[in-house]
């Protein structure tokens, strides 16, 4: 009885297949979720200077030093602590992309030119 049963699954299943009966239903009927517009952050961190060449470029006076930008970035967003600060090329020049932790749990982006040390954006 058992044989006969899962004889009966597999040529059913078999006679589906090859009729095409089966396909991406969720597809065809619309029944999947629309995707969500993921904007594309301004770094992805691929394009970011090196330790050595962060060193290199500030011995070279193209950018102001590293704490020059942190404190900027601590002007601008007053009891934050600073998480993390890269050295990224951005359209045609430098600039500072610091990570920082507000009181209230919330991470900010904050961007400091490189050359003038100035905070250029945040969010």
């Amino acid at each position: 009885m058992r044989q006969a049963f899962a004889l009966l699954i597999v040529v059913s299943t078999a006679a589906v297949l090859a009729a095409g009966a089966v396909g991406p239903l969720a597809e065809e009927t619309g029944a999947l979720a629309p995707v969500p517009e993921v904007r594309e952050p301004m770094n992805r961190g691929d394009d970011c200077l090196s330790p050595a060449d962060l060193r290199e470029a500030v011995a070279e006076k193209r950018v102001v030093p590293p704490i020059a930008a942190i404190r900027a970035a601590r002007q601008a967003i007053p009891r934050a602590e600073i998480q993390r600060a890269r050295l990224c090329r951005h359209d045609a020049g430098l600039v500072y992309l610091l990570t920082a932790l507000r009181r209230d749990g919330h991470f900010v982006q904050v961007m400091v030119d490189g050359q003038s040390g100035q905070v250029s954006g945040q969010w």
